[in-house]
């Protein structure tokens, strides 16, 4: 039977930081507003750095569900996408830098063979781990750096649309709870 990893500060850490930029982003969504360029431009470098980490979670995805409740949501998709999207040439670069080190008899190394960037797609709408894999699989496998990034703009720009909208959505149902 599998033991369940323990729950670590660093978990801990991760939901406060989490809450604490959700809470603050709310508190400051007039002044947000004001600044609305620089907002959408933060959304755009949050996707960034967040996507740019390789097997590390940073919670990009929080910022585009805050922003998305204090914002234009569909803006906040947009900019969110495109940086997200960004982020993910770091995995791709991995696999095409560390082609000879990649497992070629892995699973996924198999799908992203039969299915190509059509699993991108999908793996990059879905919040998931394993998109990271699928970049430095892409880039092992020299598919284009331009198709990967266009099918990976495409599938993170879906998800963070989903995101910054259920965060508005989501912003309007809590208000008319408390009104």
């Amino acid at each position: 039977m599998r033991e369940r990893p323990a729950f670590s500060w660093q978990h801990g850490a991760a939901i406060l930081l989490a809450v604490g930029i959700t809470v603050a982003i709310y508190l400051l969504r007039d002044s947000l507003t004001r600044f609305s360029e620089l907002a959408y431009a933060g959304a755009f470098l949050a996707m960034i750095v967040g996507n740019a980490t390789i097997l590390l979670p940073v919670p990009g995805l929080i910022v585009i569900f805050a922003l998305g409740g204090t914002l234009q949501p569909v803006w906040v998709g947009l900019a969110g996408g495109a940086g997200a999207a960004l982020g993910e040439m770091t995995g791709y670069a991995a696999g095409f830098g560390g082609s000879p080190m990649i497992d070629k008899e892995s699973p996924l190394y198999e799908w992203m063979a039969r299915f190509g960037l059509a699993l991108v797609i999908v793996l990059a709408i879905i919040p998931n781990p394993f998109f990271d894999a699928a970049g430095v699989i892409a880039g092992a496998m020299r598919i284009t750096w331009w198709q990967f990034l266009l099918t990976a703009w495409l599938g993170k720009t879906i998800q963070a649309l989903l995101v910054a909208l259920a965060g508005a959505y989501s912003l309007q149902w809590v208000e008319s709870l408390l009104s």
